[in-house]
């Protein structure tokens, strides 16, 4: 038995005094002859001993009246809590789009959603982490409230960050009882994660009933031409082999083509529909097939128009630029630095100064805002370069300085194959190979990132980090190098154009860090936007000279096409899926974490409130008490009233 206020049991030391009242009562006899003093003496005795025993019934009877009415007052209970401690539940429901799959009682997050709404208890008070808000320290009514609106979402929650929200949550919270319920379906998580918990947690499962899943993990495009291209569809099977699978190809809301495949099980498998080009396609991909999840059933990717990246090539003529930027990707252009019109400068994505004895004023101004405009620069010195020159212009940049010139035959040896340049240009790391070298070279200090080196180590082309600028150590024509014969040339030169011009994909993933840029030149009050039927925002942006940048990450929030916007006019159409590891049947199983210290398992919502529910019950007694008070009073009257000695 506990109590409210115990501080008032204090006053049961009062108890005392009609103790002692009655212990120390005097009376004063008054002495009567008689003449039958034997008879007298029988009569007194008697009298005395039922007074005595009167007086011991009034006294316990009193001392029970005082002593229910003391306790009465302290308002004493049954419980398996302190009544003067709070409860506080922090609940974590995952709505991520595994979530929204259907279980034996239906869709599982909102069959979740309906059990922590009949189950919830008005008295406590709730901190609710869903994958997209954080509601703290609200009551069971708003619980409700915020339990009714819970949407699916492609944002995914790692299970580090909700324990990390549960302990900041629960850290600054003092006399009170904090229970933690995770309701998951614990996709993609691993034992590991819960080896340290410190507080008690109560993890739910949720379960699809369906084991199985088709899902469409990616599209590329292939095989182009004046008629036709291809789409190539990678079809992901988690599960047993399945025939006849329905798939087809849309055009927006127009069928183009549709064909069945089987897929064997735990495989992958491409499928390729053969499409008629066109300067725009609305590519909708869809399965029409009842397994686990139905989102990663339908796929969106988008074919602009093409556009090409603008290269000009200032001073010497080279042969080899002209074969690797061929003009169905390129718009290639030379001139000599006599020719030059710097009001086509900002139109460019590369600039490549091939062998410039020197740099002019002019077009070191011009370069400089150039770059400060995202354009890009690769620069190969002449024979006979003038360092201080190309020093000059370097420095105005803050990023190195060119040294001498040093007539010393190298071969170039060193590849940087974890250099982003060559990203899927070797399948495997090379060493022996015919190894390109040059006559003369000049050496460079700085912060860079080489590319690739000379065999003493020093960079032969190389970037500066932070900066669009590339560095051939050495002149590219035949009496100083042979590096244009070298098959590293096409890679590299290529890669550095296609570096330059961010474009467009087939589709971009929801809930990742996206990077578009668009051709298009945006006014200092003028923003571009991204929409569809249902949903507009205004992504973060960089405006230049000639481009925007843009960049999305939380937005949008649904699959689908969109288009950007500036004001009414429409510049692209993109497409948004969602991420594919959504789609796994990886899920952790919770009988591997019984071991485990702090961690309780159930399977019921339900069963998880009704235990937290029981705990917080509070039987009190006070009423008890007073009534024993009251029955107390009335045995004392009856006593008095009825009880003759």
């Amino acid at each position: 038995m506990q109590f409210k206020n115990p501080e008032i049991l204090y006053f049961l030391a009062l108890l005392i005094i009609p103790i002692i009242v009655h212990l120390f009562q005097l009376q004063k006899f008054v002495k009567i002859s008689f003449s039958n003093v034997a008879f007298l003496q029988k009569i007194q005795q008697q009298t005395r001993k039922s007074s005595r025993i009167k007086k011991w019934l009034i006294l316990a009877t009193r001392l029970l009246l005082f002593s229910a009415i003391v306790i009465a007052f302290s308002q004493p209970y049954f419980s398996n809590k302190n009544i003067d401690k709070k409860q506080h539940n922090f609940i974590y429901l995952d709505n991520s789009l595994s979530t929204n799959t259907k279980g034996e009682k239906g869709d599982l997050l909102k069959i979740a959603a309906q059990e922590i709404i009949e189950s919830s208890d008005n008295k406590s008070s709730y901190s609710l982490l869903t994958n997209t808000n954080f509601y703290e320290n609200i009551s069971s009514n708003e619980l409700k409230n915020v339990l009714l609106k819970v949407e699916k979402t492609s944002k995914i929650t790692d299970i580090k960050n909700v324990l990390l929200k549960l302990n900041l949550n629960n850290k600054n919270k003092t006399n009170t009882l904090n229970k933690n319920i995770l309701i998951s379906d614990f996709h993609n998580t691993y034992k590991n994660e819960f080896t340290n918990v410190t507080q008690e947690i109560s993890l739910i499962q949720l379960q699809s009933s369906k084991k199985n899943n088709i899902s469409i993990d990616s599209v590329f495009i292939n095989n182009k031409n004046s008629e036709n291209f291809t789409v190539n569809v990678v079809i992901n099977n988690s599960g047993v082999t399945q025939n006849n699978i329905p798939i087809a190809i849309f055009n927006k809301e127009i069928l183009t083509s549709k064909q069945t495949f089987p897929i064997l099980e735990n495989t992958k498998k491409t499928i390729s529909f053969t499409v008629k080009n066109s300067l725009f396609f609305s590519g909708k991909i869809t399965i029409t097939f009842n397994d686990t999840f139905s989102f990663d059933n339908t796929y969106y990717f988008s074919l602009n128009n093409p556009q090409k990246t603008n290269i000009l090539s200032i001073g010497n003529s080279a042969n080899f630029l002209h074969k690797i930027y061929t003009k169905n990707e390129f718009n290639f252009s030379e001139k000599s630095l006599q020719n030059v019109n710097y009001n086509e400068l900002k139109n460019q994505q590369l600039i490549v100064l091939n062998e410039l004895k020197e740099i002019p004023e002019i077009l070191k101004n011009s370069l400089e805002d150039f770059l400060k405009n995202g354009g890009n620069l690769v620069i190969i010195p002449n024979e006979n370069t003038d360092t201080s020159s190309y020093n000059l212009f370097l420095k105005s940049l803050k990023i190195g300085e060119i040294r001498n010139v040093k007539k010393d035959t190298l071969k170039i040896t060193s590849i940087n194959f974890k250099h982003p340049i060559f990203e899927n240009v070797f399948s495997k790391n090379i060493s022996n190979f015919q190894y390109p070298s040059v006559n003369n070279h000049y050496p460079i200090s700085g912060n860079i990132s080489s590319i690739i080196s000379f065999e003493n180590n020093s960079p032969f082309i190389a970037k500066f980090v932070n900066k669009n600028i590339y560095f051939v150590a050495s002149s590219l024509d035949k009496n100083s190098s042979n590096f244009t014969n070298s098959p590293l040339v096409v890679p590299i030169f290529y890669n550095i154009a296609k570096f330059s011009f961010s474009y467009p994909e087939l589709a971009y993933i929801l809930d990742k860090e996206n990077k578009i840029e668009v051709q298009t030149k945006a006014g200092r009050d003028e923003i571009l936007s991204i929409s569809n039927d249902k949903s507009s925002f205004i992504p973060l942006q960089r405006a230049y000279q000639n481009k925007v940048i843009i960049n999305t990450t939380e937005q949008p929030q649904e699959a689908g096409f969109y288009q950007i916007k500036k004001q009414d006019s429409i510049i692209k159409e993109l497409a948004f899926n969602y991420p594919k590891e959504e789609s796994s049947l990886q899920f952790l199983n919770l009988n591997d974490l019984k071991e485990l210290k702090n961690i309780n398992t159930s399977k019921s919502i339900k069963d998880v409130f009704t235990e937290i529910n029981k705990n917080n019950e509070v039987q009190w007694l006070w009423k008890w008490f007073l009534a024993l008070a009251i029955v107390s009073l009335l045995l004392e009257i009856f006593i008095l009233k009825f009880y003759k000695p």
